[in-house]
């Protein structure tokens, strides 16, 4: 008897534990779902994935391809060894996740006009739950966006090896994590689309013009030597933008170049993936 009667909380107990976490992972698979039906129904997020490579493909990389290039003691030859296709080619996946991974954000400015948020905030299911769905449906997009422009490489003239292509979804993923998270917490502190869009782009192309994207830094010279030839204050913006070492290390992947060292793009991803994660989760709570 004495047992039987201990034993028996202990029984009834598990199926409720069971349930909870099945009821977790639904509602995580159930919003993941919804983030990533309702990018593949916009026309419009699709077609410029598609269009924002070709244009920086086809237009600015062969325009500026031949000027790609310095004179060294009456020789010409590149400033590093790629062509400027081949250089910008990781830039331009990098754009296209940054706009995918921050524009997804805006189905939490969309969920709290019309009222879903609120009703989601009630269910019976962890804040981190909730959070963690949503930036992994637009990180699931902006991925698949950043897989679009590796459907480029052949214009380019990059290699894509098995290896190489593993590393860099890897890469391209940790980004729009990080970058995904990073626009949730914004949206939580903007009240309207318009005030959104615009500061949205406050923070997507001065990061992307001032993280060597565009650009190469002469890997030859010291950081005093570029202060010589660059402006002191764009040296260490570049420098101090985090971003600047996630495109080295995609770029490392997709064409063998590397500015800094290989690893830190990496870590620096999962510590910022972290720390965004936690200010969009932040602003849920207190939503």
């Amino acid at each position: 008897m004495t047992d039987a009667t201990h034993t028996a909380p202990a029984e009834r107990a598990a199926p409720e534990g069971d349930g909870r976490s099945w009821g977790a992972l639904g509602a995580l698979g159930g919003i993941w779902l919804r983030e990533v039906k309702r990018a593949l129904r916009d026309r419009g997020q699709l077609i410029g994935g598609v269009s924002r490579p070709l244009l920086y493909i086809l237009v600015m990389g062969i325009g500026l391809n031949p000027y790609f290039r310095a004179e060294v003691y009456g020789e010409v030859r590149f400033v590093v060894p790629y062509s400027y296709l081949q250089f910008i080619f990781a830039g331009v996946v990098v754009l296209n996740v940054m706009y995918t991974s921050v524009q997804s954000a805006v189905s939490v400015i969309w969920d709290r006009e019309f009222g879903f948020l609120r009703e989601v905030l009630v269910a019976p299911v962890p804040r981190f739950v909730l959070v963690l769905g949503k930036v992994l449906g637009g990180a699931t997009v902006a991925t698949l966006h950043g897989c679009i422009v590796l459907l480029f490489a052949r214009f380019a003239d990059v290699d894509l090896m098995a290896g190489n292509i593993a590393g860099a979804i890897g890469l391209i993923f940790l980004l729009a994590f990080c970058l995904t998270s990073l626009g949730i917490a914004i949206a939580h502190q903007v009240r309207s689309f318009e005030g959104f869009g615009v500061f949205s782009n406050a923070v997507i192309l001065p990061l992307f013009f001032t993280s060597s994207s565009v650009f190469p830094l002469d890997p030859s010279l010291t950081r005093s030597q570029m202060i010589v030839l660059y402006p002191e204050w764009l040296v260490t913006v570049i420098y101090a933008n985090p971003l600047t070492y996630a495109v080295d290390a995609l770029r490392g992947k997709l064409i063998g170049f590397n500015q800094f060292a290989p690893s830190a793009g990496p870590i620096l991803l999962v510590v910022l993936s972290v720390v965004f994660f936690l200010f969009a989760l932040r602003g849920f709570r207190r939503g």
